[in-house]
């Protein structure tokens, strides 16, 4: 790069820092008492009307049937879809939601898509193409000025806002039923990719939490945070890409045509449970670093809603960095008895090894002091059950907490300083026994083969790792990680790095 280009570089991105956009087009979600004459109003209302002030939920464990259920909600749509996330893959399943929005749209449906620009690589052109499309607008959250290669640009010119981020992932059809949880729209999520599957877990939710839910989508949608695609992006507009005949794609068209979604709506096979549901999320001023009332923060919320573990206490986070703090509080409710299991993943299974070498440092402390710790492994081998967290190459992205097998937590938020501090995160904590039990047995009973079992012995940490054949191998040492991982965490727990991860 020529000695004057990157200076310039850098003025330009100072000058184009992203400000406020006044000239967007207002609008708010569809009154939910208008879109009971939707099919699905009319599939969900009998039911929310047997069930005052209840949720109906639906836990979507499997990969395949998320997507099935993601494309059933918007096909069925008929007056709105709303959708809010953090990535937003150019791939199979990227491209094929991209097509139902466009379909949904030419039927007449208003589609107001949000993303949060980080997550968005690759996708210009597309998304532009898409917003210029009639019924369809698409803004992005807390934008990078630059695009293209040059986007990390921002992290230098305007590091404090670029660090934000928007970590939702919502989608609400008619504003009648909604999908909350951690997935992404990715193959690696849907369980299709070669490479990876991340582990995880969505919420089917219908009743009055979804008008909840849209009005805080319409907080984000209308928020300085959210700019027009059209503002950012001057690429000429490209065609919506289609998905070509492929095996992956017809793995994902063979779900949709099993799914039973529409049993489950009304009250069929794999019918709802109903069972009270509160929403817990951030507001979206906290994209900029605005102070907010303890109240709008997500981590505030959860301590007002989950009640104090008396008998267990389980926790599930792909990123799991519990600081000195959660430490403490984590030790000292194992010593007063409670039971207390931590599932994160092995330094081998995880995609990011700065959050393990912020995980790390806790080990010892948290096993020293009575907590049971997972990690889950990059490969289960010998387990041929056909369910989510049995699956080979995996990575755990869920997010969960159970109390006392009664009450569980579900959404996108991690047990980490950056979901406390720096993302929007949002989630249902719900009470149900049923649902907190079927995340519970994960531990007792789908897990074992999947995970290392951590223990400390003689001062050592050991990594047990349980075999098919019932044989326990033990590590002295993270496995299967090899040198450099372990190096790399190494140099990353030697950084005062550990507010960012």
């Amino acid at each position: 790069m020529s000695h004057w280009l990157l200076p310039c570089l850098l003025a330009l991105a100072t000058s184009a820092c992203v400000s406020t956009p006044t000239d967007r087009p207002e609008s708010v979600a569809i009154d939910q008492r208008t879109t009971r004459d939707t099919s699905l109003g009319q599939a969900v209302t009998p039911a929310v009307a047997a069930h005052p002030g209840k949720t109906g939920i639906r836990l979507l464990a499997d990969p395949l049937d998320a997507f099935a259920t993601w494309m059933r909600l918007v096909r069925a749509a008929e007056r709105s879809v709303d959708l809010q996330y953090y990535i937003w893959a150019d791939d199979v399943s990227g491209t094929l939601m991209l097509a139902a929005l466009r379909e949904a749209a030419e039927r007449g449906v208003r589609v107001r898509l949000l993303l949060d620009d980080l997550g968005t690589r690759g996708m210009d052109a597309e998304l532009a193409a898409l917003d210029r499309r009639e019924h369809i607008e698409v803004r992005l959250f807390n934008p990078f000025a630059l695009r293209g290669e040059l986007r990390w640009l921002g992290f230098l010119t305007d590091f404090t806002r670029a660090n934000r981020r928007m970590h939702d992932k919502v989608l609400i059809a008619d504003n009648q039923v909604a999908i909350v949880g951690g997935r992404n729209i990715s193959d690696t999520y849907f369980g299709t990719s070669r490479e990876r599957l991340f582990v995880d877990l969505d919420v089917l939710a219908t009743g009055p939490v979804v008008d909840e839910i849209s009005s805080r989508f319409d907080r984000f949608w209308a928020s300085p945070s959210a700019w027009p695609v059209t503002r950012l992006v001057t690429d000429p507009p490209a065609e919506l890409s289609r998905a070509t005949p492929s095996p992956t794609a017809q793995r994902y068209r063979s779900a949709l045509a099993r799914t039973d979604l529409d049993e489950a709506l009304t009250g069929g096979k794999n019918t709802m449970v109903w069972v009270p549901a509160t929403l817990v999320g951030d507001e979206p001023e906290k994209g900029l670093g605005i102070p907010l009332a303890r109240e709008d923060l997500l981590t505030w919320q959860l301590r007002e809603v989950l009640d104090t573990p008396v008998r267990s206490l389980d926790v599930v986070s792909s990123f799991f960095v519990p600081t000195p703090t959660v430490t403490r509080t984590l030790v000292a409710l194992a010593e007063r008895g409670v039971r207390v299991r931590v599932l994160t993943n092995s330094l081998d299974a995880t995609d990011m090894p700065p959050a393990h070498a912020g995980y790390a440092r806790y080990r010892r402390d948290l096993l020293d002091g009575g907590v049971e710790l997972y990690e889950m492994r990059r490969s289960a081998g010998g387990n041929e059950r056909d369910d989510a967290f049995a699956r080979s190459a995996t990575t755990l992205h869920a997010k969960a907490v159970v109390v006392d097998t009664h009450t569980v937590f579900l959404g996108s938020y991690n047990v980490d300083p950056r979901s406390v501090h720096l993302n929007t995160e949002l989630g249902l904590v719900i009470e149900s026994p049923l649902l907190a039990g079927r995340v519970e047995t994960l531990f007792d009973e789908q897990i074992p083969l999947g995970v290392y079992e951590l223990r400390l012995e003689d001062g050592s940490i050991q990594w047990l790792e349980h075999t098919a054949g019932g044989r326990i191998i033990r590590h002295d040492k993270d496995p299967a990680a090899g040198p450099l991982k372990r190096g790399a965490v190494f140099l990353f727990s030697l950084l005062p790095i550990e507010w960012l991860l």
